[in-house]
């Protein structure tokens, strides 16, 4: 089917990854769909193939905020779901907000999206996400993986990197030395560890706008080698 007349729910739309894909989708003169983006503040981008829903994704609410987001959202067929939401339990404020975040909202959109259509899901994920892992972020991101395998998308691709490279709107708590430190640490990440090794966030974005050309079914997983490779920075 390729990028053309594709109809995509993007949901992180203004993060660092969010913010990136929706650039590069909107660099390529072959789309010719919408993006759908449920954001808490103007993404800043004019372009009629952008369609900004003002809606808080991160409500403190529970589950009425986030039925209201989902009432939000356009009655129009879709044909992919993006996922790029994510936030630390430091700027969630609790275990239970970033769950409601992480899981739970990442999960509504999927099965909004679901039931307008769509039937290939791309979540960005984490390096070690499981649930069986022992830190509580993993294996939250592990119960959204295996959630979203639940809904019935005739393809999910998990992209799971590692530290994101990149200029974020907020800055998180020890980020900016860990962005210093990457380009040594990556070189004595070897063997299984090169799934941890930092990854430049651009990267991730054009592995997730080649993603959503593809069509043959199935569960994916693309780890940081996977990513470059998709990007064209593996080459």
């Amino acid at each position: 089917m390729g990028l053309n007349s594709r109809n995509i729910l993007l949901a992180g739309a203004t993060g660092l990854v969010g913010g990136l894909t929706l650039r590069r989708l909107l660099e390529r003169r072959d789309f010719k769909g919408t993006v759908f983006a449920p954001t808490r503040r103007d993404p800043g981008i004019s372009d009629p193939r952008v369609v900004a829903i003002r809606t808080d994704l991160a409500p403190p609410g529970g589950e009425a905020a986030i039925a209201d987001a989902i009432r939000a959202l356009p009655a129009q067929r879709l044909d992919a779901y993006v996922s790029c939401l994510g936030t630390t339990i430091r700027s969630a404020g609790s275990r239970e907000a970033f769950i409601a975040v992480d899981r739970d909202l990442v999960l509504r959109l999927a099965q909004a999206a679901f039931q307008q259509g769509a039937r290939h899901a791309i979540l960005v994920s984490s390096a070690g996400a499981s649930r069986q892992s022992g830190t509580f972020y993993l294996r939250v991101k592990g119960e959204i993986e295996d959630a979203l395998e639940g809904v019935g998308f005739d393809r999910l691709d998990i992209i799971q990197p590692g530290l994101l490279l990149g200029e974020r709107a907020e800055r998180r708590s020890g980020e900016a030395l860990a962005q210093v430190l990457a380009p040594v640490v990556n070189r004595v990440m070897l063997g299984k560890l090169r799934r941890y090794r930092a990854i430049d966030a651009d990267a991730v974005a054009l592995a997730i706008v080649r993603l959503l050309e593809c069509d043959a079914p199935g569960r994916f997983v693309h780890e940081n080698d996977s990513i470059n490779e998709l990007s064209g920075e593996g080459r």
